[in-house]
């Protein structure tokens, strides 16, 4: 899979632009706060139907304008998608796949693969465990739409329950109600997660292996908040019911997949307490590129990688396992200069300058 034309109407500070990009690699290079990252969004926001910057849609229309307009036109390996978002201040959001309207963001899933590595992602082993569920719940919902339903069911249910336990008289029966729906739709997530990561442990060892030359062993591990067992749903329903009195105490659900976490182990040891800040980031470097070899073990397909100003985070040796490693996809790669193992995949790629929301190749 490669995106062949992106268009954008009034989207951040590109008040109007038409790219067409390079199969295989392509730099978007320029000084900070010009809009690099704005166009990986756009790009991004094609495949999930949100950002990965910012959870309110209004902030991605450009200064005073009422609507912003982002397409994405792709090849997949056996026919064309077309993705086009509309974004308004006062009617919301609209998606066309192909043409078609869509009403559900499940239906937009599963259309282009997108696979985002930025600054941040090299923090995931070490930062708060709710962004490690954030990597998981992003990847599984655009490998199974299913998920992304589940995950936004209970995330419902639970904004319910926990505005009811905050009220001053709580009646147990009442909170039953929601407890058998987090059970059916929590006991859902969990066992897509416990798959999700068994996989991508597989895959994200072999690759840590190469990198380190089979210096080191890693493994990840999945920290669910409740045992899993045969019948997950009877296990948390019963697990929500018991922490009922503590719930009611501290006005909050305390049993549930929104308190998972993962666990990094390089050698047994565990990466997050005690690992150096170089094995954190290798690490993390391993799993996001399992996401890529996941993406196409599970569709056929392969993804798209976007960098987003990561490569300068990563010393010369990571850099061209990485350059050599993804030498059969899409690259987008954002960066204020071109040096080093750089120059390289820039011979065969395309390069855009980027100057306060103009782009020329």
């Amino acid at each position: 899979m490669y995106i062949r034309e992106v268009e954008l109407k009034n989207f951040r500070n590109y008040e109007h632009l038409n790219l067409k990009f390079n199969e295989n690699v392509n730099f978007i290079i320029g000084n900070n706060a010009q809009g690099k990252t704005n166009l990986l969004e756009s790009i991004f926001i094609c495949s999930m139907g949100k950002s990965f910057r910012t959870s309110k849609d209004a902030e991605m229309i450009g200064f005073e304008k009422d609507f912003s307009k982002i397409k994405v036109t792709a090849q997949k390996q056996l026919f064309p998608v077309d993705v086009e978002i509309t974004l308004r201040k006062d009617q919301g959001k609209s998606i066309k796949v192909n043409g078609m309207n869509i009403s559900r963001t499940s239906d937009l899933l599963e259309n282009l693969y997108i696979v985002i590595f930025s600054p941040e992602d090299l923090k995931i082993v070490k930062d708060e465990p709710e962004k490690r569920r954030k990597f998981i719940d992003r990847e599984l919902c655009m490998l199974k739409p299913s998920y992304l339903d589940n995950l936004t069911n209970y995330k419902k249910v639970i904004l319910q329950r926990n505005n009811y336990l905050k009220e001053r008289n709580i009646d147990s029966s009442v909170l039953d109600i929601w407890d058998i729906q987090l059970a059916k739709y929590g006991s859902k997530i969990i066992s897509m997660r416990n798959d999700f990561i068994e996989k991508i442990n597989e895959i994200s060892a072999r690759i840590h292996g190469n990198i380190t030359d089979g210096k080191e062993n890693l493994r990840i591990e999945y920290d669910p908040n409740i045992k899993i067992v045969n019948n997950l749903e009877n296990e948390l329903y019963n697990s929500i019911k018991k922490s009922q009195p503590s719930d009611m105490r501290l006005r909050t659900t305390t049993r549930g997949p929104h308190r998972d976490d993962i666990s990094f182990y390089i050698d047994d040891i565990n990466v997050r307490s005690f690992g150096s800040q170089g094995q954190q980031r290798t690490a993390a470097l391993s799993l996001k590129l399992a996401e890529l070899d996941l993406i196409k073990a599970e569709t056929g397909e392969e993804a798209i990688l976007l960098l987003d100003d990561v490569m300068s985070e990563l010393d010369a040796g990571r850099q061209e396992y990485l350059i050599k490693t993804l030498s059969d996809i899409q690259l987008f790669i954002t960066t204020t200069e071109i040096n080093g193992n750089l120059e390289k995949a820039a011979s065969k790629g395309k390069i855009f300058i980027v100057e306060n929301g103009k782009i020329k190749p």
